[in-house]
């Protein structure tokens, strides 16, 4: 009977001390590095890799340098840009892929021709299927 007095009392002080406790916050700091360089720009999507030309509309360049995407975006609040969504390797995409630290092809950075079929936010949401724009 002694025992189970005990047992109860130590069950009780337990719950006094699990309820007076204050919550625990986690603090999660990921170091993402550094925004690979991609002569078209990246993937939206990890692992990052540097997309295609032509994957990228104009608006996603300021001065010829790519405003970013996934972790790295630096474009305005609310920004919406075209993407070649047939150059994505998610939609089967097999074809070539510029390398890190590749320069761009100056006859593939034309931007002239693009033909997005998709718009983007920078941050790997889709935001429209076939564009109506003509871009």
């Amino acid at each position: 009977m002694q025992g189970s007095k005990f047992a109860l009392f130590a069950a009780l002080a337990g719950g006094v001390v699990l309820t007076a406790a204050p919550a625990a916050r986690a603090a999660i700091d990921i170091d993402i590095g550094v925004a690979p360089a991609c002569p078209y720009g990246y993937y939206d999507f990890a692992p990052y890799n540097c997309a295609a030309p032509g994957y990228y509309g104009p608006e996603w360049f300021v001065n010829g340098a790519f405003i970013g995407a996934g972790p790295w975006f630096h474009g305005p609040q609310g920004f919406h840009g075209h993407v070649n969504n047939r150059l994505d390797p998610r939609r089967g995409y097999h074809g070539p892929l510029p390398a890190h630290g590749d320069r761009p092809d100056p006859h593939a950075a034309d931007m002239a021709h693009f033909r997005g079929n998709e718009e983007r936010d920078g941050h790997g949401d889709n935001h429209g299927g076939e564009d109506h724009h003509g871009r």
